[in-house]
């Protein structure tokens, strides 16, 4: 009984550190992709700027890779 409980909670923490290991992927993966098409669009991005970005959050991310669709500047993009 032990036994199986203690194999059921490694494949159950495995399983989580695998979808938490994905989700940071993701979430690494659309900031590169947001910088690069900042850079694209605007230039040189400030480190203030950058710091912000890498701070984001899923979301957060998401929301101004859409905006910088139709962004004319930085701020429309970031609300500044």
């Amino acid at each position: 009984m032990l036994a199986e409980r203690v194999k059921e909670w490694n494949r159950e923490s495995m399983e989580r550190g695998i979808q938490k290991g994905m989700q940071k992927g993701m979430q690494k993966g659309a900031l590169n992709l947001l910088v690069r098409q900042l850079e694209i669009k605007f230039g040189p991005i400030a480190p203030e700027v950058m710091k912000r970005l890498e701070q984001a959050d899923d979301q957060q991310l998401l929301n101004w890779s859409e905006r910088i669709l139709t962004a004319g500047n930085p701020s429309d993009i970031f609300g500044n």
